[in-house]
């Protein structure tokens, strides 16, 4: 595992009213991580945006922010990818919006265009806040996935930088994976007895994940494992929702084609149910 991730991350700045809180949740990463921040303007250079974007982000300028500001017009979606791959981005923010009258959260269709097609890592903030809100427990997938070990690794690496005090590993078990018919008291023991030896078998596997994480990632943070029979992405973001989680660390899926096995109703569809912010790891 290498000792930095995120070395640069981008945000498209949007003129909308969560401009300042987005600016300074990307920017308050950019200095936890030490990362440099790249600001992605759609749209065409002008003094007057430029100076309302600095006016925002001043007081991490002073902060010795390492930043980069870019303008280009063009449709948003090819823009932003266009220009995170071009800046080498490794963690692309993304900004949910709130519906009007209404208590949960969306994606609009740019969002969810870019995190479909984008190479790196997306963080999809829900709630973003100009008072930093305190990260103290992330939820992280364990599912058997070649992604998982990193996922799991750059969950610790998160926690250690953000200063989180708790960390919990869902292990999500599909029912196929049971297969056992329950009509009566045998068939339920056997059961409970299958769902047990899946958890050892799961609990064994993660455990063995967390063995290669830098002690220094691993201080001061409690470590739960939980094994959650269901659909795979429903069941942990409706325990993420459960527990109050403050950051919920998914892997990407490995192609397009994969994103209703991993997100059963697609991803905007989680994000209305989950009152927290998503980190998909790439």
């Amino acid at each position: 595992m290498t000792n930095k991730h995120f070395q640069t991350i981008g945000i498209g700045v949007a003129f909308s009213p969560n401009l300042k809180a987005n600016l300074y949740e990307a920017a308050r990463l950019a200095l936890f991580f030490e990362s440099k921040l790249v600001l992605i303007h759609v749209g065409e250079k002008s003094d007057d945006k430029t100076q309302q974007i600095l006016d925002v982000i001043h007081p991490f300028i002073k902060d010795h922010l390492n930043y980069d500001l870019v303008f280009k017009t063009g449709n948003p979606v090819d823009v932003i990818l266009s220009v995170s791959e071009e800046k080498k981005v490794d963690l692309l923010i993304l900004g949910a919006l709130q519906k009007e009258n209404f208590v949960q959260y969306y994606l609009g269709t740019i969002a969810r265009k870019i995190t479909r097609q984008a190479k790196c890592s997306i963080l999809l903030l829900i709630k973003p806040s100009i008072n930093r809100v305190p990260c103290q427990h992330i939820v992280v997938n364990g599912l058997d996935d070649p992604k998982t070990k990193q996922t799991i690794a750059i969950a610790y690496y998160m926690s250690h930088k953000l200063q989180s005090k708790k960390i919990t590993i869902v292990e999500e078990i599909t029912k196929q994976e049971v297969a056992v018919s329950v009509d009566d008291d045998e068939s339920l023991r056997k059961s409970d007895i299958v769902k047990e030896r899946l958890k050892m078998r799961e609990d064994s596997r993660v455990q063995r994940i967390i063995t290669e994480i830098p002690e220094a990632y691993k201080a001061g943070v409690l470590t739960k494992t939980q094994s959650i029979f269901g659909k795979r992405g429903y069941s942990i973001g409706h325990y993420a929702q459960f527990v109050r989680a403050d950051l919920l660390v998914m892997n990407a899926p490995s192609k397009t084609s994969f994103w209703d096995r991993i997100f059963p109703h697609d991803i905007e569809y989680i994000l209305s149910e989950l009152p927290t912010d998503v980190l998909i790891i790439q």
